[in-house]
């Protein structure tokens, strides 16, 4: 039965990553559709980022009342009809309404999804599914390739990804009786420990709880960096190339996706790693070959490769880093407070991802885009200063506790 759920879950990540490259592949088609201006894709991203974070801040209470199982299949319900929504979309307002659900429904899946692998499977597991999140991002664009090449119209592409999500609740739908409710969980740990009955209701912890609890701010701190640095890295990446090493636009384009291929190719290396190397190994590998990485875009080797093998390493480095410190959390915090804290994770993962790219595109404008690696460098240094932080009070804590 755990084998069975397991392959569900594997479904769901490739799921999970399949819209996730869709507005951006299909927006030039789009826009010429609704006749409006290409930044106004930005309003529709920002809803829908926004969904995320607030869905990931309610993962706890949602979690608890329902079951991360019944999460994960409305969540995916949700994003589903919203796909088949953005297919039907008479003009962009409506997009911008229909993108309120699918930003609830993507952040609600992920903060589910990924609290309930920490707890229940190995760390191998994580970074193989997250290698899955990849694969599926990369699927989704070839669809909607497919969708045009056929000679039909964008909404194809939403319709054709949309009924796959559809199908994919239908299966968590029945997989319903193979999850065990999170809520249980948490109240069997805290029986576990002697703190007070089975019966008594686990109570969510909000925000203000979670912040409170000793080396949360620093594992906080810490996400918001990793995914500030890997959506700066990639975002950034051609327009680097392109300014500042002048690589012409078609080349810069292609050797930017290989920082996303150095991501997939190391979580499914990283999964092997992990059966030898414990979570906060995997983090501090990942952060030392991200610094080799950085190091390596400043070596002026021939036909710009020093920035090229770089950005491959520089993936190679990010692999590890989020799947581990979403797998450590349970054994850092406990799994009684792990889907708060994972929830919470989630919107400064989105928080970060939303906010450092632009910051550094200012930086660019009004200062140089030669800035690049060294904007990562510092972003890195304090992502390393809060790991290293968090494993200082964690043993601390261990020793009080024996």
């Amino acid at each position: 039965m755990a084998s069975l759920l397991l392959a569900v879950i594997y479904l769901a990540f490739i799921s999970l990553g399949l819209p996730d490259a869709l507005l951006g592949a299909a927006w030039p088609m789009m826009t010429e559709d609704f006749g409006v201006p290409v930044s106004w894709q930005g309003g529709i991203s920002m809803i829908i980022s926004a969904g995320t974070i607030i869905s990931a801040l309610l993962s706890d209470r949602m979690t608890l009342r329902f079951g991360a199982g019944r999460v994960t299949v409305v969540s995916v319900a949700m994003t589903a009809l919203a796909l088949l929504g953005f297919s039907l979309a008479p003009n962009y307002w409506v997009l911008l309404l229909i993108a309120i659900p699918y930003g609830l429904g993507a952040g609600g899946v992920d903060a589910a999804l990924n609290n309930y692998v920490a707890i229940h499977y190995e760390s191998r597991h994580m970074s193989w599914l997250h290698c899955m999140w990849g694969l599926g991002a990369s699927i989704g664009p070839y669809i909607m390739g497919f969708a045009l090449a056929g000679g039909q119209e964008w909404p194809w592409g939403y319709r054709y990804i949309g009924i796959l999500q559809v199908v994919l609740t239908a299966i968590l739908l029945v997989s319903l009786p193979l999850w065990k409710a999170r809520k249980q969980t948490a109240q069997d740990a805290i029986a576990a420990e002697g703190e007070s009955s089975p019966t008594e209701p686990v109570k969510p912890l909000g925000v203000k709880g979670v912040i409170a609890i000793t080396g949360a701010k620093e594992i906080l701190v810490m996400f918001f960096c990793y995914c500030a640095l890997e959506s700066t890295a990639g975002l950034w990446a051609s327009s680097y190339m392109v300014l500042h090493e002048g690589v012409d636009k078609a080349t810069a384009a292609s050797w930017a996706s290989l920082f996303y291929v150095g991501i997939t190719v190391g979580r499914g290396l990283s999964g092997f790693l992990t059966m030898r190397f414990d979570d906060p190994a995997m983090i501090r590998i990942g952060q030392a070959v991200l610094l080799i990485g950085l190091l390596t875009m400043f070596v002026p080797l021939p036909n710009h490769l020093g920035v090229v093998i770089g950005l491959v390493i520089v993936g190679l480095g990010c692999a590890p880093i989020y799947p581990c410190v979403i797998h450590s959390t349970p054994g850092y915090f406990g799994e009684d407070k792990s889907q708060a804290i994972v929830g919470v994770q989630m919107a400064c993962a989105y928080v970060g991802s939303m906010l450092m790219p632009p910051v550094f595109g200012l930086i660019a404008q009004y200062v140089s885009i030669s800035l690049y690696p060294f904007y990562m460098l510092a972003i890195l240094v304090l992502m390393v200063v809060m790991h290293e932080r968090l494993r200082k009070l964690h043993a601390m804590q261990t020793l009080r506790a024996a």
